[in-house]
């Protein structure tokens, strides 16, 4: 079954939204210069209010990990999604505190061996590369590349999914999981219902035909 997480949630209706829909774990951003970014305040405002079972992650760039850790304790983070440069020692430290996905904006020459540097990560995250942005850019890539990536870890594809494409995303790259934020969005940091609603339709079908197929 892939699992869908719906990143960027800046408020607490946009969050019962999602968890209505069916989403299986929400992203809180902590990097300022993006217009979804949350404080920690904030974040904890929703956080204690989800129900059991629904994870709660927090998105950063390039933070120490002491950090990182102190925070996740602190408003009961789930893990910790990394868009920045932190290296695989970094991981290293961190998954052996709380569980880890590490981004990477898939550039040309992207080599699907390279991953195995950050074994120690639970996850890794695969999107599309846009210059200036760590994350929520919406940029999509070649999902054969995150099919081939497959064999290396275990991918959350992320990058330009929308309820109309994320069906055929899923069946071409067979990912764990599935990261979406833009694809979702009425106006930048506000989720639309209409298309919430519509991409779980879709990321549920295409698991049902997995179960069916089996």
């Amino acid at each position: 079954m892939v699992r869908v997480k719906i990143c960027g949630i800046t408020s607490w209706a946009d969050a019962k939204l999602c968890l209505d829909a069916g989403a299986h774990a929400l992203g809180f951003n902590f990097f300022p210069p993006s217009p979804r970014c949350v404080t920690p305040a904030e974040a904890w405002d929703m956080i204690r209010r989800l129900p059991p079972y629904v994870d709660a992650w927090g998105v950063f760039v390039d933070w120490k990990p002491s950090a990182m850790l102190a925070l996740a304790r602190a408003i009961h983070l789930s893990g910790v999604q990394l868009h920045g440069n932190e290296s695989a020692d970094d991981v290293k430290v961190l998954a052996k505190q709380v569980p880890v996905v590490k981004a990477f904006a898939v550039k040309a020459g992207f080599k699907p061996e390279s991953l195995q540097r950050y074994r120690a990560a639970s996850a890794i995250l695969l999107e599309g590369f846009r210059r200036g942005f760590h994350g929520g850019a919406g940029a999509q890539m070649d999902w054969e590349v995150a099919k081939r990536a497959g064999r290396v870890a275990r991918i959350v594809l992320a990058g330009g999914l929308t309820p109309e494409n994320v069906a055929e995303a899923i069946r071409t790259a067979r990912p764990y999981a599935v990261d979406v934020a833009t694809g979702l969005e009425v106006k930048i940091a506000r989720k639309d219902p209409r298309r919430v609603r519509a991409f779980m339709h879709a990321v549920e079908s295409v698991n049902r035909e997995s179960i069916a197929s089996h």
